[in-house]
């Protein structure tokens, strides 16, 4: 790779370190590229995105953001996994690595804080940003539903006694 090409390499990361909810660093050492693919496919269909960049590199795109903080664990064959929903990327990462030991996750950041291992492994049970926002929505709909089923309930209760009344009245 020449000079121009490693610049904008740098600068493509960089914008990927500025604008990323949460990146993961594992080392990827023995997976096939069948593996490989299986995991940028999962990750493509979570909204995260998977990346093998030369450490070096990486380390000068790493100056400058939050996320500097995982310079120290580029060492040896290493790929990021970033998306913008802090989960997406973790729960796809913790998953694969579970079936297949030869990817190793290494830990990873989310915005300014540093993440070990177990806190992507922790990050990696949380609900995702979608399944949070329909637990909300589901909650504050549920307030207006028993609502609505409260004043309903009397008429409703007021029609079934007429009608017992009215059948009472025909059987006579």
């Amino acid at each position: 790779m020449d000079r121009a090409g490693k610049r904008e390499a740098v600068t493509a990361l960089h914008d990927v370190f500025d604008k990323t909810g949460v990146v993961v660093v594992a080392h990827y050492a023995g997976l096939t590229v069948a593996d490989m693919q299986k995991l940028r496919h999962q990750m493509r269909t979570a909204g995260a995105t998977v990346k093998v960049a030369k450490n070096s590199l990486a380390k000068i795109a790493l100056d400058g953001t939050d996320v500097a903080s995982i310079g120290s664990l580029l060492k040896g064959p290493t790929l990021l996994a970033y998306s913008n929903d802090p989960v997406a990327a973790p729960k796809v990462a913790v998953a694969f690595a579970k079936d297949n030991d030869k990817l190793v996750i290494l830990g990873g950041a989310m915005g300014a804080t540093a993440l070990d291992a177990n806190g992507v492994k922790a990050l990696a049970t949380m609900p995702s940003l979608d399944e949070l926002r329909a637990k909300l929505v589901g909650l504050i709909q549920a307030p207006a539903t028993k609502l609505a089923q409260l004043a309903n309930a009397p008429a409703a209760k007021l029609a079934r006694v007429f009608g017992a009344y009215a059948k009472q009245g025909e059987a006579a």
